[in-house]
């Protein structure tokens, strides 16, 4: 199995609306690694990590996030594959 990275930037109404945590479970659900972070701007950065099929998984899901978000837009891009163990939020 080839390891795929990606990072996602999620916009819209996605912090201190449980986006994070519920990201953090679908991950683990999918198999992946990485994190999901809140920035600065208003934003979650999400870097995943795993098989091909998982981390597209992921994405589609990333579009919807859990009930009470609302998600207006997510960028994609490939990134070097990350050391990680498990699925970390901060």
């Amino acid at each position: 199995m080839a390891v795929v990275c990606a990072r996602f930037c999620i916009h819209g109404r996605v912090q201190g609306v449980f986006f994070r945590a519920s990201t953090r479970t679908q991950a683990l659900q999918l198999g992946l690694t990485g994190y999901a972070k809140n920035l600065a701007d208003g934003s979650v950065e999400v870097i995943a990590c795993g098989d091909a099929t998982a981390v597209d998984a992921l994405h589609r899901w990333l579009h919807d996030g859990p009930p009470s978000t609302r998600v207006d837009r997510v960028e994609c891009a490939e990134t070097p594959p990350h050391a990680a163990e498990g699925f970390l939020t901060f």
